[in-house]
């Protein structure tokens, strides 16, 4: 729990409630028809992520493009995660841990902190919890993806729960993320490469046209990531990719 709220405010009702802690730092019990309409994007994170000397997770902070904000992460298949949701142009903001659900069913009390809360440029909302698939068919963990499924259908919202990526998309996406931050010595290249880019053509070919294309090369990189130059996520990365500018903002393709 973060340091420093400022006491608690309840409201209890029946079935689910929804604990968090708003930006201010109060303290919040509401039921579900009112956790609805919370911008749990701005809320503070439910629980600290721990961390310690010898521990097997990698616990640390990403920097998301999605919303210019630093987003904790408690092990590194998270991490991945976080960095699959940033490159995914339909996703504005997110945060995680902000919201624990509280319930009571045939087997009794129960709490679950879903990983990640993800807000939709539609105003739509993804949560996503994140286990490795090998420990997802346990019947534990079935137990919390059913009552959470439940609790997001109640919502509105939509609900994963997620494993390792596919290694050849994560390659991918992993590669780009490393351009993923705000343009400065190569933001003059953008406008003359997406206008050569207004037909398909090969990366090595659209950076040749460039007096610097060791400066063009990482704009490239830079816009594929951001969506302004779509290209096909079915093959891998290389120099003969063939990337283009679609007509308005639309997302990649594959």
């Amino acid at each position: 729990m973060s340091a420093g709220r400022r006491g608690v405010l309840r409201s209890v009702g029946r079935g689910v409630r929804v604990r968090y802690w708003d930006a201010a730092g109060m303290e919040r019990l509401v039921s579900l028809d009112r956790a609805a309409g919370v911008v749990f994007e701005d809320c503070e994170a439910a629980r600290v992520i721990p961390s310690y000397v010898g521990q097997r997770h990698t616990p640390g902070l990403y920097w998301a493009a999605s919303g210019d904000r630093l987003v904790g992460y408690e092990s590194h298949l998270e991490q991945q995660r976080l960095t699959l949701l940033d490159f995914d142009p339909d996703v504005t903001v997110f945060a995680t841990q902000p919201l624990i659900f509280e319930g009571e069913d045939a087997e009794g009390h129960w709490l679950h902190v879903p990983d990640v809360f993800a807000r939709r440029r539609d105003g739509s909302v993804l949560l996503v919890d994140v286990k490795p698939l090998r420990f997802q068919p346990a019947p534990g963990v079935e137990r919390q993806r059913a009552r959470t499924a439940a609790v997001c259908a109640e919502l509105g919202w939509a609900y994963e729960m997620v494993g390792e990526p596919d290694p050849g998309l994560w390659a991918t996406v992993s590669w780009l993320a490393g351009y993923r931050r705000p343009l400065n010595a190569g933001a003059a290249l953008v406008g003359p490469l997406l206008a050569l880019a207004g037909r398909p053509v090969a990366i090595g070919d659209l950076v040749a046209f460039q007096t610097a294309p060791e400066l063009a090369l990482p704009v490239v990189f830079h816009l594929m990531w951001h969506c302004r130059l779509h290209f096909d996520m079915a093959r891998p990365l290389r120099e003969t990719t063939r990337v283009w500018a679609p007509d308005g903002t639309g997302g990649i393709t594959g």
